[in-house]
């Protein structure tokens, strides 16, 4: 017989489970196993080392396990270390509550994602990521480039560049290289059309050290506008303003020979000041008028928020949640009130204050139409309504704010030309991507024929996406998780909850019975006039984006749809392909 194995005094069990908790069960120490040490007996220091290797998602998920690790997982110092190791050259921790923890989740969320609506690759691609970028903030694609905005005021040229591929192939790829344009950026704009063709500059709002008058010493802080050539990031023209005058953000306006530019300041006024774009590149110096604007004069009791403007018009956003509107065409303003009446052509700056139940957070303004997002998570359309990109379910124009019920809470809203989009959250936490109107030239991916209401559309949306935006050839999506900047609705009241069918099975039945039989009778009647079997499913498939389901009930009977559809058509089902 052989002899027993004797364990050693020097061998330890260390014991993984929540110290708080108390022992395990059965505490008495089993044979062999060794003795029980609590992790809670290791210095926080060497603790915190340990968990700052582990991948921000691990670290993360450890959080959650027990009350220790929570309080562990959430030090400053373990976030201080992840973020140095996820960006080296980063110097300073940035602001706010928790600076160290928001920088790391910043740096290691970034990203930017395109999706080409042509060609035979239909897939997500990843852009080059700037290793000096802290976190991205906005973003703007332009003819040939893409430009970013970091939350330390460096703003990336991305470039789109021939490489070679691992085949030895020449490859033309979008935004694959990057260098620094400029550093101390506030805000940057270009040309608000939605076809980069016409972004030939880039307007950045920078501030700038400027050398102090005569007489004095030091030097002051200015803000100023550079404008760059989009093509080669050549800096072509620049105009500082005085030191006691500071700008958070700009927006363009007009056509190119008579640009206007809408700087907004910290007290929330606006000025503006008209350049000739035609005449940038010419090596000159001019001087340029910069006054208060009208909606600023007239009414100087409100602080503006936010901006949004196109090549006609412009909305203003207020810090008590109002709406107010300029519109500089005659067609312009047709399309969005649906009338005349109220129009100046000799009095174009003269604002209009749209009629809302509630405060505006954000807002999204395309050619001849626009969404509104107010602060319980309501979406309502306003304006042309020809291929159906305000997702009322038809076509018919609306002059006035009109609530898209099956929808809430947004992360984004985007208007383009004929479409829209939006970015929400499903059920099970992760990202979806939605949209309506025109689907001509694959804009509106899966939905070739387009969508009078917003249906879900074939793209793997990043799991931190934040914004987005769409070209005639592409469509981009930020991703970026900024933990205290996170869009906040509060809950509607009972007393508006009234009719408003919310987005669950039976929901529209229990509330208003009689609205929802009607509404299914007229589903059943637009099925009823379709010619064709394919076209009757064509219709059932934008139903379904109509009716108040589930994300998870929407995908079921798309799915469904699409495979009788195919067996309709007398194709099999096959294997799964990458845009489903």
């Amino acid at each position: 017989m052989g002899e027993k194995a004797v364990p050693s005094p020097r061998r330890r069990r260390v014991k993984r489970s929540c110290p708080s908790c108390g022992p395990e069960p059965g505490g008495e120490e089993k044979k062999g196993r060794g003795n029980l040490i609590s992790v809670q007996l290791f210095p926080p220091e060497l603790v915190e080392h340990i968990i700052s290797f582990l991948p921000v998602r691990d670290v993360v998920a450890l959080g959650q396990t027990c009350h220790y690790f929570h309080e562990v997982c959430d030090a400053e110092g373990v976030w201080r270390r992840i973020c140095r190791r996820l960006s080296p050259r980063l110097r300073e921790q940035g602001s706010g509550v928790r600076p160290w923890k928001r920088a790391a989740i910043l740096n290691y969320t970034k990203g930017l994602y395109f999706q080409a609506f042509g060609g035979r690759r239909r897939c997500l691609s990843k852009s080059v990521a700037p290793l000096l970028a802290h976190g991205y903030r906005r973003f703007l694609p332009t003819k040939d480039h893409v430009f970013i905005l970091d939350y330390a005021g460096t703003l990336f040229f991305l470039k789109n560049a021939l490489v070679s591929s691992t085949l030895g192939q020449i490859q033309w790829k979008r935004a694959c290289r990057y260098v620094v344009l400029c550093r101390g950026a506030k805000d940057f704009a270009s040309d608000p059309r939605c076809d980069t063709v016409y972004r030939k500059y880039l307007y950045v709002l920078a501030t700038r050290e400027q050398p102090g008058v005569v007489g004095t010493t030091g030097s002051r802080a200015c803000d100023c506008v550079e404008v760059y050539l989009q093509s080669s990031g050549q800096r072509v023209f620049k105009m500082t303003f005085h030191h006691s005058m500071s700008f958070k953000q700009i927006v363009l306006v007009g056509q190119e020979t008579q640009r206007a530019l809408l700087l907004l300041t910290e007290e929330g006024k606006i000025y503006s000041l008209v350049v000739n774009e035609t005449q940038l590149d010419q090596p000159r110096s001019y001087t340029v008028q910069l006054a208060l604007r009208k909606v600023s004069r007239c009414l100087p009791h409100l602080r503006v928020a936010c901006m949004a403007s196109n090549q006609s018009s412009t909305l203003y956003i207020t810090d008590q949640g109002g709406v107010y509107f300029e519109v500089h065409t005659p067609g312009v303003y047709r399309d969005l009130f649906g009338t005349l009446q109220a129009f100046d052509p000799l009095d174009q700056q003269m604002p209009l204050a749209l009629s809302l139940p509630a405060k505006i957070l954000f807002c999204a303004l395309g050619y001849n139409h626009l969404g509104l997002v107010d602060e319980f998570g309501r979406i309502f359309m306003q304006g042309n309504n020809r291929y159906g990109q305000l997702g009322t379910g038809d076509k018919m124009d609306r002059g006035e704010p009109t609530q898209v019920r099956y929808l809430r809470r947004p992360i984004a809203l985007w208007c383009g030309l004929n479409h829209s989009l939006v970015l929400s959250r499903g059920s099970d936490f992760s990202k979806e991507l939605l949209g309506c109107g025109c689907g001509a030239g694959g804009r509106l991916p899966g939905w070739p024929k387009g969508s009078a209401s917003f249906v879900k559309l074939h793209v793997k949306v990043p799991l931190c996406a934040c914004s987005l935006c769409a070209t005639r050839e592409c469509l981009y999506m930020l991703s970026s998780h900024d933990i205290e900047h996170q869009p906040t609705y509060r809950d509607l009241p009972a007393s508006r909850v009234v009719g408003t069918p919310e987005p669950s099975l039976g929901a529209g039945a229990s509330q208003d019975p009689g609205g929802a039989a009607r509404a299914c009778e007229e589903y059943l009647s637009q099925i009823h006039s379709c010619p064709t079997l394919q076209d009757r499913m064509e219709k059932m498939k934008e139903i379904v984006g109509w009716m108040p389901l589930m994300a998870a009930q929407k995908d079921f009977f798309w799915e469904a749809l699409d495979m009788l559809q195919r067996a309709a058509a007398g194709v099999g089902p096959g294997p799964p392909t990458p845009e489903s």
